[in-house]
């Protein structure tokens, strides 16, 4: 019971009122020889109390706990009971002799090898080196004959290394790889301790650029593998020295090494890693590629474990952004975007992915600038994909800050812009990177530039799909229905934009208008008139845009002859009404209205188109009348021509009080001819005489039947 309670106070810290109990407890316990406890409980309860005065005060009751400690040895003598009075004695400060008066006691009470290590661990954290080596050195002795002496060889190596006595160190490390040839192997504990060791220091001469003496630590690690053994940490090791003579300038011994290390462990990312490193030294793109490939394929597959431990910590990842570096460090560009795209395929960190996506664009920006017209379309199409990624990453982010990725959208997004204008003679392309540019730019805050963006993208989207589909033989029902798609969607844009300010030059309206009726009509679409009226209802609308949409009305597969011929009048209207009209347009559009009515050809021809052409011929003599030197002369020969080729076509109708009417409008034109007036004039007098004459005898004859 009094020991019990001394242990409850000694976890209390409450160490006086445990000295007592404990005391209690084994003055208790000698009081009757006959029913006192067994001496190994009186020796536990004593290392107790020696342990309580310990941390108590051990200056202060020094020797209270040496009494205690050594009344508990001779109860009962044990490993830490011995290991307890070294504790007291370095806390107190005891001389070296009392301290090597205790080891003695220890070995010759044959306690463990290692509790003799651990003493002498103790020994060295105490300041305490002579003595620990002295006696490190009497416990190889004493134990010289157990198979587990080499864990003590070791420990004697590792102090030796922490004292700086590196020459000290490699004799042992040597005299322990001959006894591994001559029948003294260490146990595998301790050659995996051993391992351990030389593999720090490696690494430790490595990182301070001391390549030679880190190959010799690897190289000591090496000597404990068999020929031909097949294990990953051997791999690991290889990869190591591969590494010490690569900086070594050593390329054909790093080969050999990373060739075994390939024997042992080819599944490995960091194996593939080094040969790729090799690759880069020899500029072997092919074999550096091929490296490349597969560590984005060990990446995926997780097929070794230790990589499957460090993909966890995005490691793959990292060796791949290592691998573009190097690469691009030896100007090896093709190499380094090879090594970024695996990286954007398995990097789990968006930021980082990001980062790498940024480096592939601005390498493919620096191929495409001076590349061949040959090789550019390629190098887009590159570039493309490349945005098409940042797009689907910044789209999936979970982890990003809203300032970081909508930062990344805002520049992928000014990007695909840039792209898109570089894309002139390709309007695929261009379509493309401006919908991107939209898309990316749905991600970045809403603000007037960003909606102006997005208008123009998908502004200038909507233009190229209209010249892919004009480009082709085929109606491209498809795109031209996407086409309409992205027109809506600019319209939604337009309107909030229109809501926030006004905009008095844009012509977004009349252009949207416009590409709207060339989708439509060539698909066929009746809502092309509704679109027409919409045109004719924006205010000052353009004449340029009424001839356009007259165009598109007929050009194949387009046929709307009335949407067409009422576009064209309006324009004329347009015209008329101008201070200085283009008399030019004018009489081109005249030209049109009366070819659409009457077209060559035509054997038969009705009142009612008659009537309607004859307005246009009253309109063009009007518009002359008002600025008879700036009619074209070219439109108004063609003028008198048509008309008299009408009269002539009536004639031989035997409709002849029409055709009379018609060649006299035609030689109305003559007095308009400027130039040309004279040499047409007697030609034309005598041909209309000549007709008229014809006429008359035409006529007689019908009377008379």
């Amino acid at each position: 019971m009094c020991y019990n309670f001394g242990v409850d106070t000694y976890n209390l810290r409450r160490f006086e009122d445990s000295s007592v109990w404990l005391s209690q407890s084994y003055d208790i316990g000698k009081m009757n020889v006959k029913y006192s406890p067994r001496s190994e409980f009186q020796a536990r309860a004593l290392r107790l109390l020696a342990t309580v005065y310990l941390e108590w005060d051990c200056q202060q009751f020094q020797e209270k706990a040496l009494h205690a400690v050594d009344l508990a040895n001779k109860e009962c003598v044990s490993s830490s009971g011995l290991y307890l009075k070294i504790r007291i004695l370095l806390r107190c400060g005891a001389s070296d002799y009392h301290i090597r008066a205790g080891l003695n006691e220890m070995l010759e009470s044959e306690v463990s090898l290692e509790v003799c290590l651990n003493t002498v661990k103790r020994l060295i954290s105490e300041d305490r080196e002579i003595v620990a080596f002295e006696h490190l050195k009497r416990v190889c002795q004493h134990f010289e004959t157990s198979p587990d002496l080499g864990t003590a060889l070791v420990l004697h190596i590792e102090l030796l290394l922490q004292q700086g006595k590196e020459l000290l160190g490699k004799q042992k490390i040597e005299d322990i790889i001959s006894g591994h040839y001559t029948g003294k192997q260490l146990i595998p504990q301790a050659l995996t301790s051993l391992q351990v060791l030389l593999w720090d220091k490696g690494s430790k001469y490595f990182q301070a650029k001391n390549y030679s003496e880190a190959l010799q630590w690897y190289n000591y690690s090496l000597s404990f593998f068999k020929a031909g053994q097949m294990e990953p940490n051997l791999a690991k090791l290889q990869r190591n020295r591969a590494a010490c003579f690569l900086k070594l300038k050593q390329l054909e011994k790093a080969k050999e090494a990373i060739k075994e290390a390939e024997r042992c462990d080819p599944d490995s990312i960091f194996t593939q890693f080094s040969v790729y490193k090799i690759a880069i030294q020899e500029s072997n793109v092919e074999k550096a590629i091929e490296a490349v490939n597969m560590m984005s394929v060990l990446a995926r597959s997780h097929m070794a474990s230790e990589d499957a431990l460090l993909l966890s910590e995005n490691a793959a990842a990292n060796l791949l952004s290592l691998a573009a570096q190097i690469a691009l460090e030896n100007e090896q560009q093709e190499i380094a975007m090879k090594a970024l795209e695996s990286l954007c395929e398995n990097c789990r960190d968006e930021a980082q992915t990001l980062t790498a996506l940024r480096c592939l664009v601005r390498l493919g920006l620096s191929t495409t600038e001076g590349a061949s017209d040959e090789m550019r379309n390629p190098n887009l199409d590159v570039l493309l994909s490349y945005l098409k990624m940042a797009l689907q990453k910044i789209s999936c982010q979970s982890l990003l800050a809203v300032e970081q990725y909508r930062e990344a959208a805002n520049w992928f997004r000014k990007t695909a812009w840039n792209l898109a204008l570089q894309c002139e003679r390709s309007p695929d392309r261009m379509r493309d990177f401006f919908l991107l540019s939209y898309q990316l730019s749905q991600l970045c805050p809403p603000d007037r530039t960003v909606l102006m963006g997005q208008k123009t993208s998908l502004l200038m989207a909507a233009s190229a799909s209209l010249k892919l589909c004009r480009n082709s033989h085929h109606v491209q029902t498809e795109e031209l229905t996407q086409t309409l798609e992205y027109i809506q969607i600019c319209w939604e844009v337009w309107k909030t934009l229109k809501a926030s300010g006004s905009f008095p030059v844009d012509r977004t309206d009349a252009l949207l208008l416009l590409y709207e009726f060339e989708a439509r009509a060539k698909l066929n679409d009746p809502k092309v008139e509704t679109v027409l009226e919409s045109v004719l209802e924006l205010e000052n609308v353009e004449t340029k845009v009424l001839e356009t949409i007259a165009a598109l009305a007929m050009e194949p597969p387009s046929h709307f002859p009335l949407l067409c011929k009422k576009a064209l009048r309006v324009v004329v209207s347009l015209h008329k009404k101008q201070p200085q009209p283009d008399l030019s347009r004018c009489s081109a559009c005249i030209r049109s209205l009366i070819e659409l009515s009457l077209p060559s050809g035509v054997s038969e021809v009705e009142a009612r188109v008659l009537e309607e052409v004859w307005g246009y011929y009253e309109e063009a003599l009007s518009i002359i009348a008002a600025a008879p030197d700036d009619f074209p002369e070219v439109e108004t020969l063609w003028l008198l021509t048509r008309a008299w080729n009408t009269g002539i076509l009536l004639c031989s109708l035997a409709q002849y009080p029409e055709a009379e009417k018609w060649c006299g409008l035609a030689m109305s034109f003559i007095h308009h001819l400027g130039s040309l007036q004279e040499s047409y004039q007697t030609q034309m007098s005598d041909l209309y005489g000549e007709l008229l004459d014809r006429l008359d005898k035409a006529k007689k004859l019908v009377l008379e039947e």
